[in-house]
């Protein structure tokens, strides 16, 4: 298993920006790509993005892209979620996972491994 631990979370005005990490340890070896996911109170959650370790190839949820970028430092072990532009619509919580080789892209039982999330709030 992937230990993950998201961070840089909080609350800012629609317009705004904020960018949050996903810090990975354990069988990192495992792991293939990383994904982010949020869930809005009282929705289910959704694809983000996602991003392949070794390529660096990106994905991105129609909503979010154009503002949003995914990014790894392999050194770190860590994924970044740089959001510009922030909308109410995009309050949350957002949670990074793990997605092993042959998973796909963005179905979350594909993702093996979860951290426990944090929250975006954007104010109108």
């Amino acid at each position: 298993q992937v230990q993950l631990v998201e961070s840089g979370g909080g609350l800012v005005q629609a317009g705004g920006s904020l960018r949050l990490s996903c810090a990975a340890s354990g069988r990192i070896f495992s792991r293939y790509a990383m994904g982010w996911f949020r869930q809005a109170p009282g929705k289910e959650r959704e694809f983000v993005s996602d991003i392949r370790w070794n390529s660096g190839t990106t994905y991105y949820a129609t909503s979010v892209k154009g503002r949003f970028t995914i990014s790894r430092d392999n050194a770190k072990n860590t994924v970044y979620l740089q959001m510009n532009s922030l909308k109410p619509e995009d309050t949350a919580i957002y949670y990074c996972a793990a997605r092993a080789s042959g998973g796909t892209i963005g179905r979350m039982n594909d993702y093996n491994s979860w951290g426990q999330g944090t929250q975006v709030t954007v104010s109108s």
